[in-house]
Parts: C-alpha cells; structure tokens; sequence
C-alpha cells in the first residue's frame, strides 16, 4: 500500500503575506501521511538529527516564454519557502535548495522575480543551518542574434560526481551506430562522449547524492517532449551539463529516430541544419545556419506540421529513459559514483498543483487553478495521480508508465493498483485525483494520451 496525500487549497491569493494558507496545507498532507514527529515539526519522522536535506524546486527559466507570467512556470517561492521552514524546525543539520535551470535562464533574475533572493539571505541569517541556494550548472548561455553562445565551466568538475549506467541504462536498449541522440539547442558531438553502446553518463551535483533527504518540489505542468513534467521529470535538474541528457534520436520514426512521426526529408534537412549550426565554430558561421534553419522552419509551418523537430510527441522513447535513469540514480547513488543495491537516501514529493501550467509546457505555460498541493514518498505515485489529474490516461505516458517497470534500481517495487488516496485526511477513492472537470489546453503532441480523446488519435 502506497499512500499519497492532496490537500485542497482556497484562494489563490492567500499565498501572499506570509504564506500561511501554504504552512496549514504542508500541515494537513503531513499528518494524512504520519510525518510529524512532536518536538520536531512536520517532517520530524523523514529527518534524522543532523541530516543534510537538499530541497529541489522547479526552476527552469527566469520568464515565461508566453505572455502568462512567472505563476505557472515555477514552484511558487510560498511553497519553497515553507518547506525550509518546516524543515527547520526539524533536526535538520543542514538544508540546501538547488536547481540546474536552462542554459538560457538569468539565475539572478529568477531569484528576484520569485523574491528568493531576499528570502534566502534573511533565512542565512536566522538559522546557520540553512546554507542557501545553489545554481547547479556548470554551463550557462546567452542568445546573440538567435545563436547560443556559451559560458562553460562557470562551477568546478569537483562540485560533481559522474556516473555511468552502462548496459544498465534505460537508454542502452535504443543506442545505435547513428549517434542519434540529441537535446534541441546544444552541439550533438559533445553527447556522443557520454553516451553510447555501453557507455551512459551523467553528471549529477554533489550536493544531491552526498545528501540524506530530498524534497523533491515540482510544479505540476503540461510538457510537450514528455506528456508533463512532475516529481519525475523534476530531477533532470539534478544534471550539471545538458551533453549528458539525450532528449530524443534524430530522424522520424520510420527511419529509427523518435524526433517525429514518419519520415520527412524537409525536417532532416531542418534537423542537418540545426546541427551544423550548433557545431560552428565561428559566430558568423553559427549566424548563417541559424538562417538557414529559420527558412527550413517556415517551410516546416507552412507545410501545415505542428510538431517540428524536438521530440515534442507521444512517441518520443528517449526522454522518458534519461529521467528514470537520474531517478535511479537518486534513489541508489554513492559519492563513489556508483549504485547501491539498496536506496541510499529517502526522497519525498511535494507537488505544486495550486496554479498548474498547461498548454505548451514547460516554457510557456498557462495557468491552470487546480489549487492543489499534493505529496507522497514514491516519485512513480506522484505522477501516476498527477497524469489523471491533467485528464491523461497514465499508462499512455511512458515516463509515468516506465517508472513501474521491473529492472535493476527499481522506481517503484508496486503497481499503481496499490496507491491509496488520502484527501484532507480522509481516506477516498482515487476520483478524487481527476480527471480535472476544468477544461485542460494540451500540447499538440500529446492528445492521443488524454482520457476520452485519445480513440481519435488512434
């Protein structure tokens, strides 16, 4: 028996001033689900005395890629905040937030859009215990003229530790001759060093796996290369370098990629483009294949194709094995780089549903009140309930589905069969978790997984 806990939310203003609604909602999940301890809080059973906590939000960008805000983007500072109260009121030893946003995202601007700058040095100051908030890139980017230019290096090879899955990847199952794996936006050459046939590294920070505890705060959204980003889909935030995160295979289906459905000699010739430009040496040799992508993308569009080149689909078998496999490594990492054959920290989620993002996910949300926060100690849980709360059929979404599976470090050891719902502390049916009766914007790719649509994708 798994159980997994919502607590109702009321305004949506109540956030702001304080962000007592949020604490009395921390409070209601935790006690649905036995965490507080007397004397020390309402994480007090989950931390033992001097523990090293690490506290993961969803930090991808610093502004909405659309005109909706920063609202449905990120994990809201209300809930970050709370929960590093929480967590230190408990017997915590030391707690740390931390994030591995884009390349792109300004640090320093999301931490004042959010007010988690002034946030974490006055938290510095009351408690010693709290050691602030860390950027887990080691590269980080501006775009000039629509090119990428990049800052590597920007935190030492000693702040991480490397991890090779090997043959025990999820991913070693789709690795071909064709050094097909790409993630949009980054020069594929530097992948094919850390992964191929027998080879799948990742460069995790060190301050999750030298960590105790993880509390694992997404937001809840719609996602359009992986159906929807949750406790899941989070810790690919844990990685320092993009180069050891495949996204998806370069080709369509017909031709053993998983970029899009099919075949399409106009989207290789977009894909051909889009790596020349990556793997330029020059500016003003980035800058001429960046036009020549943009004319191959218009003529992409006025084909009438809306899902281009980025794996943005149901189809997409990559995404899915890369976070499983940093959910393994979570689970049963050590310092040493290797994987235990038992867990070697406890990870706990709590999930921000209260303003949802849905539509084109996750760089352009749009809000969603769901005004939910939900919780639960199993990641596989977590987003089998979230997929129904977005009105998908979760067995139709590999991350969510995957994360059953039965292979070595093992996400979960139950069947979905076995979640137990728990609203406000009352014991219910799993109706409660969806689907949502409010009307839900899905990415385009993806409505072939949605509960009463998905027989007219068929």
């Amino acid at each position: 028996m798994v159980v997994l806990a919502t607590a109702s939310y009321g305004s949506l203003d109540d956030r702001e001033g304080g962000g007592g609604a949020v604490s009395r909602a921390l409070a209601r999940l935790a006690e649905s689900l036995g965490w507080p301890l007397r004397g020390a809080g309402i994480f007090g059973r989950l931390v033992a005395p001097g523990a090293r906590v690490l506290v993961k939000p969803n930090w991808v960008m610093h502004a909405n890629h659309g005109p909706w805000g920063i609202e449905p983007l990120v994990t809201h500072a209300s809930v970050i905040g709370a929960v590093v109260e929480e967590l230190l009121r408990s017997r915590a030893g030391r707690v740390v937030v931390g994030d591995a946003p884009l390349q792109a995202c300004d640090f320093a601007a999301l931490l004042r859009a959010t007010g988690m700058d002034g946030w974490s040095e006055a938290q510095q100051v009351t408690d010693a215990r709290f050691a602030g908030i860390r950027d887990f890139r080691r590269t980080t980017c501006e775009i000039r003229d629509g090119v990428r230019v990049p800052q590597v290096d920007r935190r030492p090879r000693e702040d991480f530790i490397l991890f090779d899955l090997g043959t025990d990847s999820l991913l070693e199952q789709v690795t071909d001759e064709r050094r097909s794996f790409r993630v949009t936006q980054y020069d594929p050459s530097q992948m094919v060093a850390t992964h191929g046939k027998g080879r799948h590294q990742y460069l995790v920070a060190r301050d999750v796996i030298e960590s105790d505890v993880i509390f694992n705060l997404p937001k809840l959204k719609t996602h359009k290369k992986a159906g929807l980003t949750c406790a899941l889909k989070n810790l690919i935030g844990i990685n320092g370098n993009k180069e050891y995160l495949p996204h998806h295979r370069v080709g369509g289906a017909a031709v053993g990629g998983d970029c899009y459905p099919g075949r399409s000699p106009l989207k290789r010739a977009l894909e051909y483009a889009f790596d020349r430009q990556h793997q330029a040496t020059s500016h003003t040799g980035r800058q001429t294949w960046y036009q020549a992508t943009r004319v191959l993308n218009r003529l992409v569009r006025a084909s009438g194709d809306v899902l281009g080149v980025e794996g943005s689909w149901s189809g997409n078998d990559t995404l899915w094995r890369t976070c499983l496999d940093l959910n393994r490594i979570v689970l049963y990492g050590r310092p040493d780089g290797t994987l235990a054959d038992s867990p070697q920290r406890a990870v706990f989620h709590i999930v921000d549903a209260i303003v949802a993002g849905q539509g084109d996910g996750p760089l352009a949300p749009q809000p969603l009140p769901l005004r939910r926060l939900f919780a639960g100690a199993s990641a596989a849980a977590v987003d089998w309930v979230a997929a129904r709360l977005l009105g998908y059929q979760p067995e139709r979404i590999p991350i969510v589905r995957e994360a059953f599976g039965a292979f070595r470090w093992p996400i979960a050891g139950f069947s979905p069969d076995g979640i137990v719902p728990v609203c406000d502390g009352v014991s219910t049916s799993d109706d409660v978790f969806g689907p949502q009766t409010v009307p839900v914007t899905y990415p385009v790719g993806w409505r072939d997984a949605v509960i009463g649509l998905a027989a007219a994708y068929k």
